[in-house]
């Protein structure tokens, strides 16, 4: 279903998203090819072989998949009533769902980024599908972006969704701007966390998290 129509102001939820509706036609693709080649060829690339020929187009192609996050997912959302509206242990029960896999293009290189994600919330009135929470994280990571904003941008919407208690969400990533070019570091991990509601509030819940997050990664 789409969750747009549970808002008073469907604008709102379109802005949150942030989504933009693509639309590539074939007479831009042959553009795009062009342009393409001639970066591969002044790179070194023989686009003379039956194994190249067709690299320019396949990996016009593969960056529009890659990106997909931009035009949305029509089956992100799915709300539930929660199982204990009104009652004082909802405030402190946290839904954990990860690790969640996910691989991003860094909008500095356009490089990837690939890790795993961690998302916790604490439910008020209402509880999300729980495969939904993967559907938002790779949304995000579909797209041109960095690590911090990925985070802030799942946190934000989730909260936007269920207006629960508090969310949380913590990624670990590998950058391969740092591992392809640059210093060219082995095997770094860059990690991120953002809290919202309760978690901002209570190191202990933060605790809690992100000691399960550990152990998920176990």
């Amino acid at each position: 279903m789409s969750l747009a129509r549970e808002f008073d102001d469907d604008r709102i939820f379109q802005a949150s998203m942030d989504l933009r509706r693509r639309h590539v036609s074939e007479d831009q693709l042959r553009t795009f090819e062009g342009y393409m080649a001639e970066i591969f060829a002044a790179c070194g690339m023989d686009l003379t072989t039956q194994g190249t020929r067709d690299t320019p187009r396949r990996f016009i192609r593969a960056m529009l998949d890659a990106t997909d996050g931009y035009e949305g997912d029509p089956k992100l959302v799915t709300i539930f009533d929660s199982e204990c509206p009104g009652e004082p242990d909802c405030s402190l029960s946290q839904v954990i769902e990860g690790p969640i896999q996910f691989f991003a293009l860094c909008e500095h290189h356009s490089l990837p980024f690939y890790g795993r994600a961690y998302v916790a919330y604490i439910a008020h009135d209402q509880i999300i599908g729980i495969s939904k929470l993967t559907r938002l994280v790779r949304l995000f990571a579909k797209r041109f972006t960095v690590q911090e904003r990925m985070g802030q941008q799942i946190a934000d919407t989730l909260d936007l969704l269920l207006r629960p208690h508090g969310v949380a969400v913590y990624l670990e990533a590998h950058h391969l701007c740092t591992q392809m070019r640059g210093v060219r570091e082995t095997s770094p991990i860059t990690r991120t966390t953002c809290w919202r509601g309760r978690f901002a509030e209570d190191a202990n819940l933060r605790a809690e998290f992100l000691t399960m997050a550990q152990r998920g990664g176990e």
